[in-house]
């Protein structure tokens, strides 16, 4: 392989092709399913698909197939298959869809309008991870440039990953045999630990998510009449969320929650610490004089990547400021975030939770706790020699720097799903998301120059995988 020509073609298709591309595509407000049910009548997603599916038929490699496939209610996932020699099959994954606007955006930027600045490209959607396909098919093209033989290669690109993925199992089921006998899957929909070298996910935390409502009357009263005698039903949420958490220390409560951490994971942990030291809580935007949890790096990482915690993201029945008069409410509803350990069962997780929560409420409140999805974690397989080795090389040649591994704390659910359809394959789950990348939120942003070291990475493991 002559690594300078696969870099000068990636720089090239990434300068003149897919930034282009990639512009257009964050200009779309192409919300996942949860965060708009009408997504099938506003018509984002299949404008995202179709441009997709448009620049890989302009830029297609030889042999290439595409599909858009469509299943009567489900978000449509689009399929391209690349014949390639040998047995096995590499399995490529990203997705389209994304998340909402979020507020907080500074000023000259916005989600659905894409901003170059420097080696930046800010916009919702093109980090997390609307540049998966376009990356993914360079990286086969960028091989067959030099005629370097390649496995038989799926991009599977689905629409439903920022919802739980809970349309792509029915795709996979139809798919069936077409996906072959995956022995690699790469994807490119995780964090990077610094833009310095190729950093490998090792882990994922699962996801529990729910709506915890207590209601304490049947209509809104005048706070000084009933204060004293009615419990506030804010009240009573505190005292509920005591039973699953440590309100002082976050530490969970909740005994199906708690890992064995394996020794391997403690020891890239370690690695990973050493490496990024304070920049595991300096790349987010705290306010000033505000404090992490902890200052050891070592301890934080853990936290993140395998410890369990508890987010509210968000609550009805509390008006806005302005609106708010002296009444004691009636209701108050939290939607409630649990990121689970990669080893927890997310079903025991969820009927314990349920139940710690329902059970013999405050007052005699009517309290309820609704589960809307239920995720589990997943925690990659022991590294095979050929792939520790060709992901060295990879970062070697291409960032100057050796390879690291470190678990995410976010989730991927088709991980789970494809470690126990393929038990036998390895895994490359690897991406952009780095320091103040902040997807989810504001000022998301692609970094460009890691973005074309990643997809040349990706060519170099593609072609070690076909040797190995």
């Amino acid at each position: 392989m002559n690594t300078e020509q696969i870099k000068n073609f990636v720089d090239t298709t990434w300068d003149g092709s897919i930034l282009p591309v990639l512009q257009d595509y964050i200009r779309i407000p192409n919300k996942s399913v949860i965060f708009d049910r009408q997504w099938q009548q506003h018509g984002y997603m299949e404008k995202a698909v179709q441009l997709a599916a448009d620049w890989c038929r302009r830029h297609a490699v030889n042999g290439m197939q595409l599909e858009i496939m469509r299943l009567e209610g489900r978000t449509p996932l689009l399929f391209i298959e690349v014949p390639g020699s040998g047995k096995d099959t590499v399995l490529l994954y990203g997705h389209l869809d994304k998340q909402p606007e979020f507020s907080g955006w500074k000023s000259g930027l916005d989600p659905w309008t894409p901003v170059r600045r420097g080696d930046k490209l800010y916009g919702r959607g093109g980090a997390d991870d609307g540049y998966a396909v376009f990356s993914s098919l360079t990286a086969i093209r960028a091989l067959q440039q030099q005629n370097i033989p390649h496995a038989r290669c799926v991009l599977v690109i689905e629409c439903c990953e920022e919802s739980g993925s809970f349309d792509l199992p029915f795709h996979i089921e139809k798919l069936g045999k077409r996906l072959g006998d995956v022995s690699l899957v790469v994807c490119l929909d995780a964090e990077c630990g610094n833009y310095e070298q190729l950093w490998t996910t090792t882990s994922l935390r699962g996801n529990l998510v729910g709506t915890l409502t207590a209601d304490v009357l049947t209509e809104g009263v005048h706070s000084g009449a009933a204060s004293g005698i009615v419990p506030s039903s804010f009240r009573i949420l505190r005292s509920l969320l005591e039973r699953v958490e440590n309100n002082v220390t976050g530490a969970t409560k909740v005994k199906s929650l708690k890992p064995v951490i394996p020794a391997q994971r403690r020891q890239q942990i370690r690695r990973a610490a050493k490496v990024l030291d304070k920049s595991v809580y300096g790349k987010f935007p705290m306010v000033k004089g505000m404090q992490p949890l902890s200052r050891d790096p070592v301890k934080l990482i853990t936290d993140n990547t395998w410890g369990a915690t508890l987010s509210v993201t968000g609550a009805e029945g509390i008006p806005a400021l302005a609106d708010a008069g002296n009444v004691l409410r009636p209701r108050t509803v939290l939607k409630l975030s649990f990121r689970l350990p990669p080893t927890a069962d997310a079903r025991k997780v969820s009927a314990e939770v349920k139940r710690l929560l329902e059970k013999s409420p405050p007052y005699q409140a009517r309290v309820k706790f609704n589960v809307e999805s239920a995720m589990g974690g997943w925690n990659a397989p022991a590294v095979a020699g050929w792939l520790e080795t060709a992901m060295r090389s990879a970062s070697k040649s291409f960032f100057g720097a050796d390879a690291m591994y470190m678990g995410t704390g976010g989730s991927i659910p088709f991980m789970g799903m494809l470690g126990k359809k393929f038990p036998r394959s390895q895994f490359l789950v690897t991406g952009l998301l780095g320091p103040h990348s902040n997807a989810h939120g504001p000022n998301e942003f692609l970094h460009i120059p890691t973005a074309k070291k990643l997809t040349a990475c990706v060519a170099q493991v593609l072609a070690d995988h076909r040797q190995r």
